[in-house]
């Protein structure tokens, strides 16, 4: 019976941890970079009020 490598399981396992949290900071480093957020939806321009004279 063949032995485990347990070196080459571990480099896989790490090699998906990294992979994971590299994509992770991609998507966190997207996020304010997106202009429609429900702060800013919420919030009318100023060209659409309109005003009573």
């Amino acid at each position: 019976m063949a032995k485990p490598n347990y070196s080459f399981e571990k480099r896989q396992r790490d090699l998906a941890k990294k992979a994971k949290k590299e994509e992770k900071l991609k998507r966190k480093a997207g996020a304010p970079a997106n202009p429609e957020t429900p702060e800013l939806a919420a919030v009318p321009p100023a060209a659409e009020v309109k005003t009573v004279p």
